[in-house]
C-alpha cells in the first residue's frame, strides 16, 4: 500500500526518514531515482540516513513503476521518495495507487517560481502538477507532518 509520495530534491534526509516516515507509519522507504540508483556514494549516503527498522529500496523510475504495478509491494506501508516534480509525474501516471503527492523541497533555479517556503516550480512542473489533479491525485505542499497542509 503506497501512503504517500514525496518530492524533496534532497531525498532520504532526517527530516524525511524520521518525521515523515514516523508520521505516516510508513515500514518501507522506495527511493524512486535514475542517479542515485547507479551512484554507489549516494546510495550509500541513502542507506546511512534510514531508520532502523525500516526496509529501503533503491530502484530507477523504470523498475519502480515495474515494482509497483507487479504488486510485490502491495505488503508494505510505503513511502515513496522522488527528486523532482518530474519523477513524480512518471510514476502517477503509470501507478494508479497513487492517489497524493507531497511537495516538501524543490531546488531554486533560473525560471523556478518560489510558490512556498522550500518549493520552486519550472512552468512545466506546474503543468504537471495541474494534470495529475485533474487525474484527482491531491497535490499538497508541506515540508514536515506537523505544518499545515497547503493543497497546490
Amino acid at each position: 500500500m503506497i501512503v504517500l509520495t514525496r518530492v524533496d530534491h534532497r531525498l532520504l534526509h532526517g527530516q524525511v526518514a524520521f518525521s515523515w516516515t514516523n508520521n505516516i507509519g510508513a515500514d518501507c522507504i522506495l527511493i524512486a531515482n535514475d542517479d542515485v540508483v547507479n551512484n554507489e556514494l549516494r546510495k550509500t549516503t541513502m542507506k546511512l540516513a534510514k531508520p532502523q527498522g525500516v526496509k529501503l529500496v533503491i530502484k530507477s523510475i523504470k523498475d519502480s513503476i515495474e515494482a509497483l504495478k507487479s504488486g510485490v509491494t502491495d505488503k508494505y506501508k510505503l513511502f515513496i521518495v522522488v527528486e523532482s516534480v518530474k519523477d513524480a509525474y512518471l510514476l502517477a501516471n503509470e501507478v494508479e495507487e497513487i492517489k497524493q503527492i507531497n511537495l516538501g523541497g524543490t531546488k531554486a533555479a533560473d525560471g523556478t517560481r518560489n510558490i512556498s517556503k522550500a518549493v520552486n516550480l519550472f512552468p512545466e512542473d506546474e503543468t504537471m502538477l495541474n494534470q495529475l489533479k485533474n487525474k484527482n491525485i491531491e497535490i499538497e505542499i508541506r515540508q514536515v507532518p506537523t505544518d499545515s497542509k497547503i493543497i497546490f
